[in-house]
């Protein structure tokens, strides 16, 4: 399917493309970016999803308050939230090898990306989670339920069209942020525009890859606009 498709856009470009870029070599491109977006959004959401149920029901004024948990959690998230990506990039590089076996290449950007992420979702959870209204969970309470089922069948439902939201605006950023990987050599488009369209002075590559970006995001921003307004 990949080789077809490989085809199919060389024979359309053809007449139009001078670069040095291959068809090809776009395409594994934009595999790698597509690659480190889901794994890193989808390790991102499960620490996000839990740092932000913790933080939530840990709160003085939560459903289980508790000081040393809230208090110990929420300055970590909030430094992790400080650093510039790139910092991350390098700040990380011994704990990527660690759990990868190496610094470059497209898994080991995954670690520092989902380090980036997680803390940045997980606040944009939270906020969403705190935007229900007090009088459901009172009302919960006042029925009987655990904080189980307190946070999993009336806070999330409640909060589905902001997370949607949230998490879309989060989707947007990490796609940002591979771009910015390729500096180090993760691979993906951003490796692309540097690789090809800075050092070798190639504008088109640069174009190339700015619409692509700008296409994926406005598909995810669309989408997720989409998915929230669902019933």
């Amino acid at each position: 399917m990949r080789d077809l498709i490989v085809q199919w856009l060389t024979e359309i470009t053809a007449p139009y493309w001078k670069s040095s870029l291959s068809i090809d070599q776009f395409v594994t491109a934009l595999q790698e970016t597509m690659h480190m977006v889901f794994f890193a959004l989808l390790f991102g959401c499960i620490w996000g999803f839990i740092q932000a149920i913790i933080l939530l029901v840990t709160r003085p004024e939560g459903i289980l308050p508790n000081r040393v948990i809230y208090h110990g959690l929420n300055p970590i998230v909030n430094a992790l939230r400080s650093l510039p990506f790139i910092i991350l990039l390098i700040a990380f590089i011994p704990l990527t090898k660690l759990l990868v076996g190496t610094s470059i290449g497209t898994w080991a950007a995954i670690v520092p990306l989902t380090i980036y992420i997680g803390p940045y979702m997980g606040r944009l959870i939270e906020t969403s989670l705190l935007e229900v209204n007090e009088g459901i969970i009172e009302s919960a309470q006042a029925m009987g339920a655990s904080p189980m089922q307190i946070i999993f069948r009336f806070i999330l439902p409640e909060a589905r069209s902001s997370l949607i939201l949230n998490l879309t605006t989060a989707t947007i950023s990490l796609i940002g942020a591979t771009a910015m990987a390729g500096a180090v050599g993760a691979g993906g488009i951003g490796d692309l525009a540097i690789s090809y369209g800075y050092q070798r002075f190639d504008t088109s590559v640069v174009i190339l890859t700015v619409i692509v970006l700008l296409l994926l995001v406005q598909f995810v921003q669309t989408f997720g606009e989409w998915l929230s307004r669902l019933r």
